[in-house]
């Protein structure tokens, strides 16, 4: 995520680390999807301590929970809560034009509505409302959107019910229009992502980590791809608009994926090479504040200096020109965000909301 959102300026980067413009799929589609993924496999932990506490207690970790990462992601869009004007002064910059939803709203809202399935509905009705989910936005978009093109960017219907209940002002203007991709009604396919996840880990706690487990894992793994492959000529893939069929693929790959991690780690126990992951995956979130504002926090003390352009432009891009040198950029930017990472680990300090 941080190599894809870090590219060094002046240069065009490498086609695979760019989000598909519309319909299609690039690599870098599968990393949001692989949070919502892992944010599910980690509930598949923690939830099991919920059977053991009152309701209210449970409704309050969640909701809480919920709050804090949808707070957070809020303020992350605000901040610096002030800009520069055109006289060299400082102004507030007002709320009324901060974007509302986002990565981590989502995920936020994604985490609380599926620990609210899980917790209170069997495995049988989780299974029917993601299917519901899954088929019933297909329907919403297909019979509420723009006739003539219902899967465009401005004519689908959650670029209506966005602008609708946000208005244009809270929305991401990042293509050039409001539109925001991780915007209302995308939420609900989106929580499918977490709810395999979820029933992933689960699988894997409870039938082991052997050659049977990794085999049903490519199994499904490779239904899924097969499935979203075959819905795509009516549905097409579409991370943008979180599509059905982008939610099957993205799923697919993250079970082949993760089968072949087990197959790495706990068959061939191949671990030397885990360390460097493991610095990001227990500081997740700091770390990822710490990549979306760092560069936001210098060019705010320095507003005249572009010191990430700067850089870029006599280091990186002198030696290798063009998509390598923005590549290499973001490699560095990257590793600066792992050694904060890497630093909180070895202080044994881990951040949790």
């Amino acid at each position: 995520m941080i190599i894809v959102n870090t590219p060094g300026s002046g240069a065009q980067p490498f086609a695979m680390l760019e989000h598909a413009a519309w319909h299609g799929f690039t690599p870098t589609d599968l990393v949001f999807p692989s949070f919502l993924f892992a944010v599910g496999n980690a509930m598949s932990f923690s939830m099991k301590k919920f059977g053991l506490m009152k309701d209210q207690e449970v409704l309050g970790k969640i909701f809480k929970r919920t709050l804090l990462i949808f707070l957070i992601g809020y303020l992350m869009y605000w901040f610096p809560f002030f800009r520069y004007n055109d006289a060299g002064g400082i102004s507030f910059s007002p709320i009324g034009n901060t974007r509302i939803l986002g990565v981590l709203q989502r995920i936020g809202l994604c985490y609380g509505i599926v620990s609210l399935m899980i917790h209170y509905l069997s495995t049988r009705w989780v299974i029917v409302l993601s299917v519901l989910f899954l088929v019933g936005y297909w329907l919403v978009l297909l019979f509420f959107g723009n006739p003539a093109d219902p899967f465009s960017m401005t004519g689908n219907a959650g670029q209506y019910l966005d602008l609708f209940l946000l208005g244009d002002k809270h929305l991401y203007h990042g293509e050039g229009i409001a539109f925001d991709p991780e915007g209302i009604l995308s939420t609900i396919p989106s929580c499918v992502n977490v709810i395999i996840g979820y029933y992933a880990g689960r699988f894997i706690q409870e039938k082991g980590k052997g050659f049977e487990s990794i085999a049903k894992l490519l199994l499904a793994g490779v239904l899924l791809v097969f499935l979203a492959w075959c819905w795509n000529s009516a549905f097409p893939i579409n991370k943008k608009l979180w599509t059905s069929s982008f939610v099957l693929i993205t799923c697919g790959l993250d079970l082949i994926i993760i089968a072949g991690l087990i197959y790495l780690i706990e068959v061939k126990q191949s671990i030397k090479w885990t360390g460097f992951f493991t610095v990001f995956g227990k500081n997740p979130l700091f770390i990822y504040i710490v990549a979306d504002l760092l560069l936001i926090i210098i060019n705010t003390l320095f507003p005249k200096s572009d010191f990430s352009g700067w850089i870029n432009t006599v280091f990186f891009q002198a030696i290798a020109p063009g998509p390598i040198g923005s590549l290499l950029f973001a490699i560095s930017f990257m590793l600066v965000c792992w050694l904060v990472g890497y630093f909180l680990d070895r202080k044994k300090i881990y951040i949790r909301v």
